[in-house]
């Protein structure tokens, strides 16, 4: 009786602890706001294609990519949903057609409650569609990691959050009557870790992982006016 007694209290610390981890909503990355600056520099117009996240959004050139003069990359490494929230207005104030949103997986790092992040992506839509009400908004399923890579990394490990977290936005894309595009399944490998053939280091994507995503784009017709 004791022994368990004594396992039940190291797992009620570990629980506690792993809940009452600090997490900072203000935080940044150092060149945060420069590169806002430099969007908000550029000329704004009612055809532009918005793809709005982190480093996963920014690593590629979305106009090569796509082919697709309209598409206009708003990705900054290392942000956060307070980031995207706090720099959205550069993004509304054009009135796009269209804004692609893909983020979360640095709040699961830095240990941002999953209640925390989806009330931002809920604060997104509601933004956007006052702000910019004719804006269709895309949601994008955060995409698995693979802790298999060397070295280790503050997203890895925390799959169930990740799952949770998609869960939650299909939930809320249904609900709010936005389009929901499924990355995860597609990036997942049958171990459900992101696929090795489209990742160089279990994080962020290679050319193949960026191939595949813009297949999807396309074969959902999600770029078409």
């Amino acid at each position: 009786m004791k022994i368990i007694l004594f396992v039940l209290s190291l797992a009620i610390n570990y629980f506690c602890h792993a809940q009452s981890k600090p997490w900072d909503s203000t935080y940044k990355p150092g060149n945060w706001q420069l590169i806002v600056d430099q969007f908000r520099q550029y000329p704004n117009s009612s055809k532009d294609i918005i793809f709005l996240g982190n480093s996963i959004t920014s690593g590629v050139d979305w106009n090569e990519l796509l082919q697709n003069p309209n598409v206009r990359n708003r990705g900054i490494s290392s942000d956060i949903s307070f980031g995207i929230l706090d720099r959205l207005d550069e993004v509304t104030e054009g009135k796009p057609a269209k804004v692609f949103i893909l983020i979360g997986i640095n709040d699961i790092s830095r240990n941002v409650p999953d209640s925390f992040i989806l009330k931002n992506y809920q604060l997104m839509i509601t933004r956007i569609k006052k702000e910019s009400p004719n804006t269709k908004i895309y949601f994008q399923t955060i995409l698995p990691v693979n802790n298999e890579f060397k070295p280790s990394r503050n997203q890895f490990n925390k799959d169930e959050h990740i799952l949770y977290i998609n869960e939650e936005l299909k939930k809320m894309a249904e609900r709010e009557k936005i389009c929901l595009i499924d990355l995860h399944s597609h990036f997942s490998g049958a171990d459900q870790k992101l696929d090795k053939k489209y990742t160089y280091d279990g994080l962020h994507l290679n050319a193949a992982g960026y191939a595949l995503w813009a297949e999807l784009l396309k074969k959902g017709n999600y770029l078409k006016n």
